[in-house]
């Protein structure tokens, strides 16, 4: 017989049963209290009142999560994250990839770590630079060892309403998209599991995994997962045309001629003729991208077939996507193959050089300002105004940015 608080509990010797030590004291509306120990105790059924046997019942379905405990934690949750209300909300975050404080963090290490490289040398940070609005400046992206892509470096920005990835859209996710580029011998150039091992060597990492995802294991899978959070972070609303759209500044009457400009389809047969750059057909709305791909006429003969090396067929050969043109005056040299240095090369081209190629696409085809034209047939003036726009999509805020800087001092 045991004295707790002057309280009796009556034992027996008849029946054995082990508890886990709880934290808490349970009391009934009967004269006994009973104490659990982390002990083995005899007790007696018989001589326990019913409040004592319902207790116990209730004591055997929280005591039934005792036992060995997994190394595997929750993992964190979700915080809130609030997105540009001018950008709409025609986005999806996955199910199993809800974005965290600690994943968007891991993403960033990993997204600048040139450890993670085949020899040290590269990181997705490489062709992806804040400053020049994550994209490197180079015609095409040179990786390892010096060796050159076919691409341009794209720019990222406003990721989270994208769903095709690449400039043929091979990608559906930022998730599938991640590991791409580690994989290509001529960026990265290592191996998923080589990836894994260089990750696991790195004890930093250890416990950011663990806050990521609930544990250290390392896996392509949470690489990936983490490089896409970070890269949904990366929202761009705070240039000029932002603060006009949300109504923080009135726009001079450039601005408002420029923006009209870029927006509008020309339509010179209208009973009021609308002239326009026809640059929102294919870079619509405030994000000023429709997610879409077009042969914009470069070649007669595309030498790069974009989505039709994808998918096949020949009416998609020479598409390419119609990224954002966000931070456009940072993101230099231009195309797909970086072929044009300067916004005036671009205007030059959609307004003078398009190539009637086999599937120019037709928003190209039924543009023009003059009645039936054969080009865009803008004026010197119009040119620069839609230029003058181009560069009022420049956002300091985003490419300065602290959260979005590389986190490796010695890198």
């Amino acid at each position: 017989m045991y004295t707790i608080n002057h309280t009796l509990v009556l034992l027996s010797l008849k029946k054995i049963k082990p508890f886990c030590l709880l934290s808490f004291f349970l009391s009934s509306k009967s004269k006994y209290h009973l104490v659990i120990f982390k002990k083995t105790v005899y007790y007696s059924y018989m001589k326990l009142h019913y409040n004592q046997l319902l207790l116990i019942m209730i004591l055997g379905v929280l005591l039934s999560a005792c036992g060995p405990k997994s190394d595997e934690q929750p993992a964190p949750p979700p915080f809130t994250f609030t997105t540009p209300d001018h950008f709409g909300n025609s986005f999806t975050i996955p199910e199993d990839n809800h974005m965290t404080e600690a994943g968007i963090d891991l993403g960033r290490h990993l997204f600048f770590d040139k450890r993670l490289s085949k020899n040290s040398q590269v990181s997705c940070a490489t062709c992806h630079q804040p400053s020049k609005a994550f994209t490197d400046g180079l015609p095409v992206s040179v990786g390892i060892d010096g060796r050159t892509t076919t691409r341009n470096s794209m720019s990222l920005v406003n990721l989270l309403w994208v769903n095709r990835f690449f400039w043929d859209g091979r990608a559906n996710s930022l998730e599938e998209q991640a590991l791409q580029p580690i994989q290509d011998e001529r960026e990265m150039g290592i191996t998923l599991i080589e990836l894994v091992a260089k990750i696991e060597a790195i004890p930093v990492y250890k416990e950011k995994f663990n806050a990521a995802f609930g544990s250290e294991t390392v896996s392509p899978d949470r690489v990936a997962k983490a490089l896409a959070q970070f890269q949904r972070s990366l929202i761009s609303a705070g240039s000029r045309f932002d603060k006009i759209r949300r109504g923080e500044v009135q726009p001079t009457e450039r601005e408002q001629r420029a923006i009209d400009l870029f927006f509008t389809h020309p339509e010179p047969s209208a009973p009021i003729p609308l002239r326009g750059g026809n640059c929102g057909d294919c870079h619509g709305s405030n994000l000023t991208t429709l997610n879409t791909f077009h042969n914009n006429g470069l070649d007669l003969v595309p030498s790069d077939l974009g989505v039709g090396a994808i998918t096949g067929r020949d009416t998609d050969n020479g598409k390419m996507r119609a990224p954002s043109l966000r931070n456009i005056a940072l993101t230099a040299p231009y195309m797909h193959d970086g072929r044009f240095k300067t916004l005036e090369e671009i205007l030059d081209h959609y307004n003078e050089h398009i190539q009637p190629t086999a599937n120019l696409d037709p928003l190209i085809t039924a543009a023009s300002n003059e009645i039936q034209g054969k080009s865009l047939a803008l004026t010197t003036q119009e040119k620069k105004d839609i230029v003058f726009f181009l560069k009022m999509l420049t956002d300091s805020s985003f490419i300065n940015n602290p959260a979005f800087q590389n986190p490796w001092p010695d890198q």
